[in-house]
């Protein structure tokens, strides 16, 4: 299955959700795989990024969904990257 990775920046409303509960995150997460991803790693950062996910979706139109509907609520804005592994790139450059 393809590989994605969702660079997520908090708004200052996403921000006060999760310091008022943090365990949202988690929900978030399970929002997430009933969209049909799976979550392979996850990452708070520092940095202009404040959460790197690693996740694993049949297509981009699944990655695409999750990305439009957790960006719609206002909470966080997500930036999405496909992700090749490296084998893969190799073997597609020869």
């Amino acid at each position: 299955m393809p590989t994605y990775i969702l660079l997520s920046s908090l708004t200052d409303e996403g921000a006060q959700a999760v310091k008022k509960r943090p365990g949202r995150i988690k929900e978030v997460n399970r929002e997430i795989e009933r969209m049909g991803c799976t979550i392979l790693s996850q990452y708070a950062v520092l940095g202009p990024y404040d959460f790197v996910t690693v996740v694993e979706a049949p297509d981009n139109k699944t990655v695409l969904r999750v990305s439009l509907e957790l960006g719609a609520r206002g909470s966080v804005k997500i930036q999405t990257l496909a992700a090749i592994p490296i084998d893969e790139f190799i073997k597609g450059l020869k």
